[in-house]
């Protein structure tokens, strides 16, 4: 086979494998009692602000929760304990994959520790009793309730258009609802991600200053929220896409600083992002550290092993010489998931190199397929 031809198959191949976006966080967290001890049977109630929908689970003895699916958005999230709220955060961002959370850190805005009961229950009673006395408390009341309602309209109808990949209308909704409240780290985090799509869309020459607007909007974000390990993430994406790559590198050890757990799958976002862009030699080396950091992140297997097939050579015999580690990342993919969504695209590379498939892993699924 020529250099061209495999050159034309591992273009294709990377064209149609790419995955899509992650649509689901995995969410834990811990409620504490005011004497630092753990609060078993504590509902954790997750209401989104753009569907509406409504999940919730329960704390064990330990006071560890845990939910494996939960929708990407922004969330209002209400902890109660024996019918009484002892806790409410609103605006809090659930990112693709797992988001960072320890006992003991509240800032996380996934633990909670609570209040002594009656203290909660004085707040709230105070809240609802605050009824203005006067016209002009009145007056001031609506304009708040006027400017919440403003903020969830925009905020909503900003994430729909991003979701649809409507930027430009994307774009003006999350920038009126940053302007209502400019305070609310999802609706800066949305904006960025908005700019991204825009930038993506646009000529180099129209790009570059659109993907500013998304790093500042990024940086407004982890401003006012710090520990989202997601942010870091999108942000290192936003600063590569820029050409400031030292910078992408620093926000991404960030992200991992945060979430260690997610070393691998942070690593291959930026790796798939530069292989995407054409940097190659950069990609190769994300998906590398993917895999030390991850030995079991599939994906990094499948891109690297397509990325270096790309650099092969051929010597005088006319033999396919791919680089090392070549055929070995993807033989491994295969290993790791031999169903996979690119398992066929791996044997087709690894037959396409001259090799052979190295059919002595065994499948995972084999055995459940064969009951009944």
């Amino acid at each position: 086979m020529s250099i061209s031809k495999l050159l034309l198959i591992v273009g294709a191949m990377l064209l149609v494998s790419l995955p899509a976006a992650a649509q689901f966080g995995e969410v834990d967290g811990y409620v504490i009692g005011p004497d630092k001890k753990a609060v078993p049977n504590a509902i954790i109630g997750f209401d989104r602000f753009d569907t509406k929908a409504h999940t919730e689970v329960k704390s064990d003895k330990k006071g560890y929760y845990h939910i494996a699916t939960l929708p990407t958005g922004d969330y209002s999230i209400t902890v109660t304990v024996d019918g009484q709220i002892r806790d409410h955060r609103d605006y809090i961002h659930i990112s693709p994959g797992r988001q960072a959370a320890t006992a003991g850190n509240s800032a996380l805005g996934t633990t909670f520790i609570l209040k002594p009961a009656e203290v909660m229950q004085a707040e709230l009673k105070k809240e609802a009793a605050a009824a203005p006395a006067d016209d002009a408390a009145a007056k001031k009341r609506e304009e708040q309730e006027r400017a919440r309602k403003e903020l969830m309209d925009s905020f909503a109808a900003g994430k729909a258009a991003l979701d649809a990949k409507k930027y430009d209308e994307a774009v003006t909704n999350l920038t009126k609802a940053s302007e209502v409240d400019p305070k609310q780290a999802a609706v800066w985090s949305a904006l960025a991600d908005a700019y991204m799509g825009m930038a993506r869309g646009q000529k180099s020459s129209e790009a570059a200053p659109t993907y500013d607007k998304a790093i500042a909007a990024f940086n407004k974000a982890i401003e006012l929220q710090p520990t989202n390990a997601g942010n870091y993430n999108n942000f290192a994406l936003a600063l590569a896409a820029s050409g400031k790559m030292d910078d992408a590198r620093t926000n991404l050890q960030k992200a991992i600083e945060i979430d260690p757990a997610g070393a691998g799958k942070y690593h291959y976002n930026l790796g798939a992002f530069l292989m995407n862009a054409g940097k190659g030699d950069d990609a190769i080396e994300e998906f590398k550290k993917g895999i030390a950091a991850d030995p079991k992140y599939a994906e990094s297997y499948f891109y690297l092993g397509s990325t270096l097939a790309g650099k092969s050579t051929m010597d005088a015999s006319g033999k396919m010489v791919p680089p090392a580690g070549t055929v070995e990342a993807l033989q491994k993919y295969l290993e790791l998931k031999p169903d996979g969504p690119n398992a066929q695209p791996a044997k087709d590379l690894i037959a396409a190199l001259g090799s052979k498939i190295d059919t002595k892993f065994t499948d995972p699924n084999a055995k459940s397929r064969g009951k009944k």
